[in-house]
């Protein structure tokens, strides 16, 4: 669903991404791992249209998306969280699921005067399918709560639901379990795996909790130094050499005990 074709990336002579390429599948949780300073999160944004890659290509069902901005690739149904999240900490929760939808008639003063039924039929559908996400995340509870007074699983729960909001097609998660306790974090990987399961979403995962990997991601893509060195799943690549090198020599050797 997802190309990456020869993907490079420098900043200045440090060349963050370098000759990167694989396929995240229609239907699959594929994650991304990798040591800090891997290259992650700078292909993540180019992918995500942040910044422009000075090599290769990238295609969304092969259609070419090179260099298109975030906004134009979430109309086309790609979408993406960020490690922390963005919410409008003076709405609340349902609040902040509601203002999602693009061209809303009430946005416009024209419509608000010439088309107020209609504008009113719109809001009552937002409204519906914002407690209906409300309620599959397990979140209801939270519904008039302000979004700034959330914890940080909760707020990366809401971070979710808001790419429910959207017709999203594929889904890039940046470190969704990044400070969030392992009771949410069960919840939160629960429905992740049922968005893609009942919903058919495509997501691609970077993540550095690999206990959250191995439960949801198949395949695993690994980074080290700007390349992919190794993918397959999990279980493989808990015995690969080039993996355990690679966060052996980052100095995460408790992040690799744990992840071997």
């Amino acid at each position: 669903m997802i190309e990456i074709d020869g993907v490079s990336k420098a900043f200045g002579g440090l060349q963050a991404v370098h000759n990167v390429s694989f396929t995240v599948e229609r239907g699959s949780i594929t994650g991304l791992i990798g040591p800090n300073g891997a290259g992650k999160s700078t292909l993540f944004n180019i992918v995500a249209g942040v910044i422009p890659p000075d090599e290769g290509r990238i295609a969304l069902d092969g259609q070419d998306i090179t260099g298109l901005p975030p906004h134009q690739l979430f109309h086309r149904g790609l979408v993406r969280t960020f490690q922390i999240p963005h919410e409008f900490s003076r709405m609340t929760v349902r609040e902040n699921l509601m203002i999602v939808p693009a061209g809303q008639q009430g946005e416009s003063l024209l419509q608000s005067w010439l088309r107020w039924a209609r504008i009113v039929r719109q809001d009552r559908e937002i409204l519906r399918r914002a407690d209906e996400v409300l309620d599959f995340l397990e979140i209801g509870h939270l519904a008039d709560e302000l979004a700034g007074n959330l914890s940080g699983g909760q707020k990366k729960l809401l971070d979710l639901g808001r790419t429910m909001m959207t017709d999203a097609r594929a889904v890039l998660l940046d470190e969704p379990g990044a400070g969030v306790n392992r009771t949410l974090l069960g919840k939160l990987a629960e429905a992740i795996e049922r968005l893609n399961r009942e919903r058919g979403y495509t997501f691609c995962v970077i993540e550095h909790d690999m206990d959250l990997i191995a439960r949801l991601c198949d395949p695993v893509m690994v980074m080290a130094n700007g390349e992919l060195i190794a993918s397959g799943s999990m279980e493989t690549l808990r015995q690969d050499e080039r993996v355990l090198e690679a966060y052996l020599g980052s100095g995460s050797s408790g992040q690799a005990g744990a992840s071997a």
